[in-house]
């Protein structure tokens, strides 16, 4: 598998030069800058921040899983074209990231995750950090801030533009804030949220939430027989109402889990779809930031309230 890493950053970088070569890099629209982002957790806010004088384009769309996409042809010409790039880094992207490293020695390229405090970030068992860093509003007003930075340093004498666009957009991430209280009202021996793979630490974190991921950060892990006997020990235990399918991962797992709790008689339904590594369908509510954790806060509020046992 490296030698095959190796090979794809070498074939990208000869692209690279043979791109270069016919002419300078433009962006997709004519005086605008041209940022390009790995996942669209980043593309959308920024989008809405950048305004007139940004083209974002996102490489992940919705349900695509960040953790073993690799980059195709196409990406890479607009990867090439792209004046900034922000990816999430601290390995979500693990396919990209010596890639993106590379192209960084020539043009922006900015891991926005690098800009979150290293005693902030989440960490399992094994020590690996947890990139899902979207599911804490805080954390991710830091890595939207230092996009903004990069974008001032590119194009300053759009700077307080897109400071006074961010203000209005961090404005909205309060009100977001206001919106997930709700999510405290779940009595406490239902607080338990069980997801096909662990991306809802920082989720949990915020909103006093107990995780419950059948596999670990990565959708790579494996699932195994325990993992799933494990969970179904915990339903039964806290008497769970509900679990939880998500947009990006294959619910054969949870489907397993539920059948299992079923089997042993216990009361507990899928609760709906959720969220996680990738956002919904551009052009609908879930398609934004905001909106898809909204989603996932009523989501989670309605299965997990309203089917707890009193």
């Amino acid at each position: 598998m490296k030698k095959i890493g190796g090979y794809f950053i070498l074939g990208f970088i000869i692209l690279l030069a043979a791109c270069n070569a016919e002419g300078a890099s433009t962006s997709s629209d004519e005086g605008k800058i041209g940022v390009v982002t790995t996942i669209a957790q980043i593309a959308e806010p920024l989008s809405v921040i950048g305004g007139e004088h940004i083209h974002v384009e996102s490489l992940m769309g919705p349900s695509i899983d960040p953790h073993v996409y690799n980059a195709t042809q196409s990406d890479m010409t607009k990867i090439e074209k792209a004046d900034v790039i922000f990816y999430n880094g601290l390995n979500l992207e693990a396919n990209m990231t010596s890639m993106l490293e590379k192209i960084a020695e020539t043009k922006p390229a900015v891991a926005v995750g690098n800009a979150i405090p290293q005693n902030s970030l989440l960490k399992d068992d094994k020590g690996s950090v947890d990139p899902h860093i979207w599911f804490d509003i805080d954390l991710w007003q830091n890595a939207l801030d230092s996009a903004v930075e990069t974008l001032k340093k590119h194009a300053p004498e759009h700077a307080d533009y897109f400071e006074e666009n961010k203000q209005d957009y961090f404005s909205q991430l309060a009100a977001l804030k206001k919106d997930a209280a709700k999510l405290v009202d779940i009595p406490e021996k239902q607080r338990y949220l069980v997801t096909a793979h662990d991306a809802f630490g920082y989720f949990g974190r915020m909103h006093d939430l107990h995780v419950i991921g059948l596999q670990g950060l990565s959708t790579e892990d494996e699932v195994g027989v325990s993992d799933i006997n494990d969970t179904i020990a915990i339903i039964e235990k806290y008497q769970v109402p509900a679990i939880f399918v998500e947009s990006s991962i294959n619910a054969n797992t949870i489907e397993a889990v539920l059948e299992g709790a079923k089997s042993k008689g216990m009361d507990v339904s899928i609760g709906g779809e959720l969220f996680s590594d990738a956002m919904g369908k551009p052009g609908t509510e879930e398609g934004t930031y905001l909106g898809m954790y909204r989603h996932n806060i009523e989501t989670i509020y309605q299965a997990l309230s309203g089917g707890a046992k009193q």
